[in-house]
């Protein structure tokens, strides 16, 4: 028998059978992994097995082709944030991203740090500012881990690292000032502080980055069967225009 015990984060449940449900957790080391939780519906068991909650999980299998069982104990609850409208939004959107787009036991250890951290400002930061920019470059940073990354380091056109300000909805690369000259309500835009982290963004530069990433993510990741994950991230960014009108 094949037991995988590890620190991990809830991403999702489904209910399965008459008092347990099936748990997909993000895992540092082996990506993605779901189990069986016996008792997961229990009174016990519903405040360990919300989505974002760290946990101490075990994994239990007697073979790859069969869904193993597995126990969770909580090491860190986000719980308390599911009452905050903008928090629950943030938490959801994220969790729901992971549990629909990560393929299964691929190891994203990147991932599993950022998420953790981005899961920690969320709950911890003293306003949504806080934590909106690290939301964009996680997105990016999904992005990239599954092979759609955006190659910002120079203009697809002139090969100019400097004065970088677009990026084309077609190539996912970016696009100079000079090149966009007449093309400019064709591509997306830039935000500064995505190439230098040294830049604070202001909210309008904050929006620009998340329709920049909300873009390519929905071009590589809607499906029918996920296009109900997107309703949750227009959720979450209608929640923080309303904190900024």
């Amino acid at each position: 028998m094949a037991i995988i015990r590890t620190e991990a984060i809830i991403c999702s449940q489904l209910h399965h059978g008459e008092h347990g449900v099936i748990a997909r957790l993000l895992t540092p080391e082996h990506g993605l992994m779901s189990g069986y939780v016996r008792g997961g519906r229990s009174r016990k068991m519903r405040p360990i097995l919300i989505a974002s909650n760290k946990v101490m999980a075990e994994f239990r299998s007697r073979n790859e082709d069969q869904l193993g069982g597995l126990t969770v104990e909580l090491i860190e609850s986000r719980g308390p944030w599911l009452s905050e409208p903008l928090a629950s939004a943030g938490l959801e959107w994220v969790t729901a991203l992971l549990a629909s787009c990560l393929p299964q036991d691929n190891s994203y250890p990147k991932l599993y740090d950022a998420a953790d951290a981005l899961f920690s400002a969320i709950c911890g930061a003293p306003s949504a500012k806080g934590w909106a920019r690290a939301l964009v470059q996680f997105e990016l940073l999904t992005l990239s881990e599954l092979g759609f990354g955006l190659d910002l380091d120079k203009c697809a056109v002139t090969g100019e690292i400097n004065n970088l300000i677009y990026v084309s909805p077609k190539t996912a690369r970016a696009v100079s000032v000079d090149a966009a000259i007449g093309h400019e309500t064709k591509l997306l835009a830039l935000p500064a502080y995505i190439l230098n982290r040294n830049i604070s963004p202001d909210w309008q530069d904050i929006f620009q980055g998340l329709k920049l990433t909300g873009y390519f993510l929905e071009r590589n990741f809607s499906s029918d069967w996920r296009n109900n994950i997107f309703s949750s991230r227009d959720i979450l960014i209608d929640r923080l225009k309303r904190v900024v009108a």
